[in-house]
């Protein structure tokens, strides 16, 4: 069973992970969490192809590797979309202009990826 010691340690460790999730809440602003919120959907996916290609295997490596690549990209370009557009950084640059630079570079990576599959 589980002894004393061990449900102060998992009580701890849900009312940190709680609090965490509170102050998030509170001081994020909502275009953030929506971004954390595509960013996490980016991870997953990333995370289920490369489960996918160690379990199934690489027969259309090139297709594995694209998609593969072309979550790594996303994640990345949204990872800079998202310290652009944090009104507590300094960056002098509109959330408008961010977005649009952030849609181009997107346009540009599927172009390549496009063009590695074949």
């Amino acid at each position: 069973g589980i002894n004393a010691e061990d449900k102060s340690c998992i009580s701890s460790k849900m009312e940190t992970i709680s609090s965490f999730f509170q102050e998030y809440r509170k001081n994020t602003a909502e275009r953030l969490r929506i971004i954390d919120g595509f960013l996490l959907y980016i991870l997953a996916t990333g995370i289920i192809q490369f489960v996918y290609c160690a379990l199934v295997g690489t027969f259309p490596f090139n297709s594995f590797l694209s998609g593969f690549i072309c979550c790594v990209g996303v994640f990345i370009l949204t990872v800079c979309l998202r310290l652009q557009v944090n009104p507590k950084n300094e960056f002098r640059v509109t959330p408008e202009r961010a977005f649009a630079d952030y849609m181009l570079c997107n346009i540009i990576l599927f172009l390549v990826v496009f063009n590695f599959m074949g």
